[in-house]
């Protein structure tokens, strides 16, 4: 797959976004690491890839700028000679919930988490030659098949972003593929303690959560299957099966009844 050229990630400098960028590094893209202010992670991310022999450049933008989205995706171009993957990975994560939530923080997650991923596929897909094979693989959540209250903005936007991945997968073909993964929990998220992290990763049907190597398998999964479409995975240890009245953020680190242990 690497000589259908470049792949942008977006939020590739840290965490998930980053295990992405290595991987596919590794697999022979082009990787353009996009990042917002976290300049020197996105520096070290892009040496890694360079230091293994690969092919990486970074590139800063705002995505709740429009403008800045579509100028990301120009550069991106530029730089790599032609894109033939767009992952759509950064995304904001913040606390509110129904009785909680303000217009700000709302239209701020979703500019970044949903609108941004729109343009971004518009102006991917417009730069896929006609006979051409590009890949548009969206980040979205197992929150989506096992719903809780909180973080209520980036919930909607995620549910935004599967309707996203459906819609446009069927009116991109047949020049460009759109499919999506949905994480469990992966990492420690905010002022999430590792310990309440170490507790709660392994409440799954499989004893383990994912990791961001799984998301990345996943990812390369799909960017290799030409058959796949409006496809989401989710890489999440069996998390969806376990029924949560709360984000496991909250979740009591004691080991709980209801999962079953």
């Amino acid at each position: 797959m690497g000589e259908m050229g470049g792949a942008l990630i977006t939020g590739a400098a840290q965490r998930i976004g980053r295990c992405l960028a290595e991987t596919l590094g590794a697999a022979g893209w082009h990787v353009v690491v996009h990042y917002h202010q976290s300049k020197n992670d996105a520096e070290e991310t892009v040496r890694a890839i360079t230091d293994a022999g690969g092919r990486a450049d970074a590139l800063a933008a705002d995505l709740s700028d429009p403008a800045a989205c579509a100028r990301l995706i120009d550069a991106a171009q530029a730089l790599t000679g032609g894109l033939g993957c767009l992952i759509n990975n950064a995304s904001m994560f913040v606390e509110d919930t129904a009785r909680t939530i303000d217009a700000e923080t709302f239209d701020r997650v979703m500019a970044v988490n949903l609108r941004a991923p729109a343009i971004l596929s518009r102006a991917f897909a417009a730069q896929v030659p006609e006979d051409g094979e590009g890949v548009i693989v969206n980040i979205l959540d197992q929150k989506l098949a096992n719903p809780n209250p909180d973080f209520l903005s980036y919930t909607l936007s995620k549910h935004g972003l599967a309707a996203l991945t459906e819609m446009t997968a069927a009116s991109l073909g047949p020049s460009v593929r759109v499919c999506a993964v949905a994480p469990g929990l992966t990492l420690p998220s905010g002022d999430q303690p590792q310990f309440q992290f170490d507790a709660v990763h392994g409440r799954t049907p499989l004893g383990r959560g994912s990791r961001p190597e799984d998301v990345a398998g996943a990812v390369m999964y799909l960017l290799g299957a030409r058959a796949v479409t409006g496809e989401t995975i989710l890489v999440d240890g069996g998390q969806h099966l376990v029924p949560s009245a709360r984000d496991v953020m909250f979740l009591d680190p004691a080991p709980s009844k209801e999962i079953g242990e």
